[in-house]
């Protein structure tokens, strides 16, 4: 009996313990749009304090009372600024409503849990893609850069240095006012693609220019032909593309989008033209090998617009260009006339888009080419494009950075490989049809097949599983500049992964880089300004229409934490308020929502537009299948 009341008492003493009211710092971190019923939903507890926890509650914020309770489970210890964090996993909690998790004296803030946590988030988006608009302005309602440009490197192609060519339009692709073609074909291609995949999900509220109206047209291919429109300008000739219009010098200032004269041409801009030839990079060159990497976007993007053409009825009453197919084409033989990356250029500092891969762009246009020729009546394609996608496939299996510990800027872009998702869709669904012969042979029997391409996905996530594995985030993403577009393209990449083979493994996996994008994260912050409305999301980004005029930016993702030593050796950072994250920053990362924070804080266009995939995805998701 003495044994008993000691073994009761010494239980009872642990159990009183470990509820003991938390007297040290700690929070609790969730994703600030909500959670879907039947979705992964896990919170974050973290504390600076010496001890974790044992146990927490889910309580109904109407009433206050407890609903559902669960254990703590692994004590995940430090990461950043925290010295104790665990998941709180109440996936099995399916009831919608308002809540909030509470452990000792921490409580999260209030979330929801509902099927339309995500309804609108894609649309919302698209207001960023909007105000990004060069030639007319939808959000000033005025017009900027409308006398480009006058161009560079065309010499070879006998385009002589400083002739003019129109390529006024297309996107200003962050807070400065240069354009890239990389950034913008890339772009339109998910813009394009998250049309094709989830078209019941953006409304029509829009016209063409971006004013208000109706024009029968989801707004989100108004936007994709925005860019379609811009790149047809850059590639005005089978022997002529052009890679970049501006360059660094427009760094001299912040200021609204209106006319730019510091380049010594009237308002007018350079225009640097593929040549496939090394190009100025600040004091030095830069490190261009080719011209595939950025001609194979444009090829994607051209076949994708054809291909939507042959297909969708809205697509082709709003569209009546009927020249993406020949465009496609010649894309792709400018995209092989010299194997090899095209950068891109600058003339002051050395900051430059410094791609380092080209074949999984081979590989994303030979499959749209594919896709093109197949969906065609009269085409006789016998797979021979299919056939060289997958042998481009097999050369980049996994997109380098997935798994590494950091990448130059934009070294491996886009950051996720899509053309092994629309390659294996060809796969699944027409297994019997557009491959045939030879090639059809090769495949089947030689040394490919749909499994060997979904390996290649598998294996490039759980590299990062082995990272993320290990921190109650589950961040196993690098820090590098733009870390918040590499994290959205791994949430494709998961989310595709998913759909593919009904693989639930990574599910929570997916759902952890999702979450972290809106509030489960070292800071509590969402990264995406004004989304949600109610929530923490960035007030001072890097953005002139922020600082200047103090527009909103809605929809804008910004370009996330970065490592406290990139931040600590970039030139010209300087932070003009004070941190109000200052207690979430480490010696791992750092994130300020300050305006003088260009590394972790700018609005990109490209991120925003696969941001705009990935949230179409997730209502998609939400809403019942017919």
């Amino acid at each position: 009996m003495k044994t008993f009341v000691s073994i009761a008492f010494i239980v009872l003493a642990f159990v009183a313990f470990q509820n003991k009211p938390e007297t040290e710092a700690a929070w609790i971190r969730i994703n600030q749009l909500g959670y879907l019923p039947n979705g992964t939903k896990v919170a974050v507890w973290c504390s600076k304090g010496e001890k974790g926890i044992s146990n927490w509650e889910l309580v109904d914020a109407g009433n206050h009372k407890v609903v559902y309770t669960g254990t703590a489970g692994k004590n995940f210890g430090a990461y950043g600024p925290f010295q104790q964090t665990h998941r709180l996993n109440f996936s099995a909690f399916k009831k919608t409503g308002e809540y909030y998790l509470k452990t000792g004296n921490t409580r999260s803030p209030v979330f929801t849990i509902g099927d339309d946590v995500y309804k609108g988030t894609a649309d919302f988006c698209l207001r960023y893609m909007r105000q990004q608009r060069s030639g007319f302005n939808p959000f000033l309602k005025d017009s900027c850069h409308t006398q480009d440009g006058y161009t560079l490197y065309g010499a070879t192609a006998g385009l002589p240095d400083s002739t003019f060519i129109d390529v006024s339009g297309g996107w200003h692709d962050a807070s400065d006012y240069l354009q890239y073609s990389t950034t913008s074909a890339n772009a339109t291609y998910h813009l394009l693609m998250a049309y094709r995949d989830f078209p019941n999900v953006f409304t029509d509220e829009k016209l063409a220019n971006g004013l208000d109206g109706k024009n029968n047209l989801p707004d989100v291919l108004d936007e994709a032909k925005w860019g379609l429109d811009w790149l047809l300008k850059m590639h005005p000739r089978d022997d002529w593309m052009f890679n970049q219009l501006g360059d660094d010098r427009d760094h001299i200032s912040m200021r609204i989008p209106k006319m730019d004269s510091q380049y010594g041409r009237g308002f007018e801009r350079p225009v640097y033209f593929i040549d496939g030839e090394r190009q100025q990079r600040g004091k030095f060159l830069n490190n261009t090998q080719g011209t595939s990497s950025t001609a194979a976007k444009f090829a994607s993007v051209f076949a994708l617009a054809h291909t939507l053409y042959l297909k969708d009825s809205v697509f082709r009453n709003a569209d009546k260009r009927k020249g993406y197919y020949d465009k496609a084409f010649e894309a792709y033989t400018f995209a092989k006339k010299k194997p090899g990356v095209t950068q891109t250029a600058s003339v002051k500092a050395p900051y430059i888009y410094a791609e380092d891969n080209w074949v999984d762009d081979m590989e994303l246009a030979c499959s749209a080419i594919h896709e093109m020729l197949i969906s065609s009546t009269k085409s006789s394609d016998n797979g021979y494009h299919f056939g060289l996608g997958i042998n481009y496939a097999k050369k980049e299996k996994i997109t380098p950075w997935l798994g590494a510990d950091t990448a130059h800027h934009y070294q491996w872009y886009p950051f996720v490989n899509i053309g092994h998702y629309e390659l294996i869709k060809q796969l699944q669904t027409k297994k019997n049809g557009p491959v045939k012969g030879y090639y059809k042979e090769y495949i089947d029997n030689f040394w490919f097949n749909t499994d060997t391409l979904i390996s290649f996905y598998k294996e490039g996530i759980d590299r990062v599983w082995n990272k993320a594995s290990q921190n109650a985030f589950y961040r196993g993403v690098p820090f590098i500049w733009c870390s918040n577009n590499l994290t959205v393209s791994f949430a494709m990449q998961c989310y595709w992964y998913r759909q593919l083979t009904n693989d639930q493994e990574f599910a929570e996996l997916e759902q952890a880089n999702i979450d972290w994008l809106f509030g489960c994260n070292p800071w509590g912050t969402s990264m995406v300004y004004g989304l949600p409305g109610w929530g923490d999301t960035p007030v001072d980004p890097h953005s002139a229409f922020t600082h200047l005029k103090n527009y909103p930016i809605d929809g804008g993702l910004i370009d996330g934490p970065v490592y406290t030593n990139i931040f600590n050796n970039l030139i010209g950072l300087k932070l003009y308020q004070p941190d109000e994250y200052e207690a979430f920053q480490s010696e791992l990362a750092v994130y300020h929502d300050d305006y003088g924070d260009y590394s972790s804080n700018e609005p990109t266009m490209d991120g925003t537009a696969s941001l705009i995939y990935l949230l179409a995805a997730m209502e998609a998701q939400a809403k019942p299948k017919k």
